[in-house]
């Protein structure tokens, strides 16, 4: 029997073109099952192919490119205060390694817990606002614990950060990126793996129903604000994850992974990729960190103007994203040749 949220969902498809994750969800099964072949695939060759620190980063900034994604492809909603759950998931991870010499994933898995908490009285003020109201106050709070981070010196060492994070892990040496890499894999593909059992669940559906049509979910009987709120924290569990991965791939947290500009980087690499397709938040991060590591090392410092002019083109001529665009278009294909 098909419930009033699944109607409402499907008339919203009809009146505007499939998204990239419609679209591939449409596919064949061969077709599924063949692009998921080929992420393995890619996923597992990357630190061969690139400098493998550099395959860790792009892992660390997938997880939080989808966390964003969740919240702003699937529930409508607009966050520049991500950096906060990113930043204080890096920074409970690092405290634990370094004080309680846990096992990484113990870490890692306390800091997205913490980011978790740290989302539910954000969450609980900010969804009660919708577009650029709910982004300002999220942008505000993320503020706020940039400047807690910053003068409470005696826990964050301030400026100077948190320095040495380990990485343990029952005896094994994971001081090489290489085995690093591939010691969190398992735990980033756990993550993207329950990102899109959340997209694909009556729960999801309901996400797209009250992002499209709020009003009309709301005289259904959901509860609007509760559905955002648990999005919205499990979108932080999520950049958690990726958060706690990056301070310890990197063995030190500094004050940027609270900075607003953390947050707008993930939005752009969203908005790249393709909004509302969950795996082009993926795509997006490895373009933009493998962009950022080339021009970095070829000693060009403006790195910002050649993402942002990248940007602006993916804008104007590829307005679903790369992924989205993609999909979208072997979607007019396979119809056309039926």
């Amino acid at each position: 029997m098909t419930s009033t949220v699944d109607t409402a969902a499907a008339d919203a498809s009809r009146s505007t073109p499939p998204s990239g994750l419609i679209a591939v969800a449409r596919a064949p099964g061969w077709v599924r099952y063949a692009l998921l072949a080929v992420g393995l695939a890619v996923a597992a060759w990357l630190p061969n192919g690139l400098y493998p620190a550099v395959a860790v980063d792009i892992l660390c900034w997938a997880l939080f490119a989808v966390a964003v994604d969740l919240l702003l492809g699937f529930t409508g909603l607009m966050s520049f205060g991500h950096a906060a759950f990113w930043g204080t998931s890096a920074y409970v991870t690092g405290l634990v390694a370094i004080h309680a010499g846990l096992p990484f994933p113990l870490a890692v898995l306390a800091g997205a817990l913490a980011a978790a908490v740290l989302a539910v009285p954000i969450g609980y003020l900010a969804v009660k606002r919708t577009g650029i109201y709910f982004a300002m106050v999220t942008l505000a709070f993320a503020q706020m614990v940039y400047y807690v981070a910053n003068e409470w010196r005696s826990v964050t060492q301030g400026e100077n950060g948190l320095q040495g994070v380990p990485r343990s892990f029952f005896g094994l040496d994971l001081t090489d990126d290489y085995f690093f890499y591939y010691a969190i894999l398992p735990i980033v593909l756990l993550g993207l793996a329950a990102a899109w059992r959340i997209v694909h669940s009556p729960f999801g559906r309901v996400l797209v129903g009250i992002r499209d049509n709020p009003a009309r979910a709301r005289a259904l009987g959901y509860p609007v604000h509760r559905y955002k709120l648990t999005a919205f924290v499990l979108s932080g569990f999520i950049a958690g994850l990726g958060g706690g991965l990056f301070a310890v791939g990197h063995r030190f947290v500094s004050l940027d992974v609270l900075h607003w500009t953390t947050s707008g980087k993930a939005v752009i690499v969203v908005v790249l990729g393709g909004i509302g397709t969950l795996w082009g938040g993926v795509l997006g991060a490895g373009i933009v960190v493998r962009l950022e590591d080339w021009l970095s090392f070829s000693g060009f410092e403006a790195i910002g103007l050649v993402t942002g002019g990248i940007f602006v083109l993916v804008v104007v001529l590829f307005r679903r994203g790369i992924w989205g665009s993609v999909a979208a278009l072997a979607h007019r294909l396979a119809a056309h040749r039926r």
